[in-house]
């Protein structure tokens, strides 16, 4: 089958789907293979990032071991 073929099938197939949540889902995944270029980040993520990087730099983080014995504490107090 064609790529042609494919698309023309989809496309039937799409118009008859009334599933917002569906439909919402395939075009995220269209979306996803359509996109070209450089993603950007939000000023929000931007600032998270320069967050994260400066608490690596203070050296205020904490080893995923450690995190899942606090974790695993925390939730055994429940």
């Amino acid at each position: 089958m064609s790529t042609i073929e494919l698309r023309h099938i989809i496309t039937e197939r799409l118009s008859h789907i009334d599933d917002v949540s569906f439909l919402n889902a395939i075009k995220t995944i269209i979306e996803s293979k359509v996109s070209e270029g450089t993603y950007k980040l939000s000023d929000y993520q931007k600032n998270r990032i320069d967050s994260a990087r400066q608490q690596l730099k203070n050296r205020q983080s904490i080893s995923h071991d450690d995190l899942q014995k606090e974790i695993d504490q925390w939730l055994s107090s429940k």
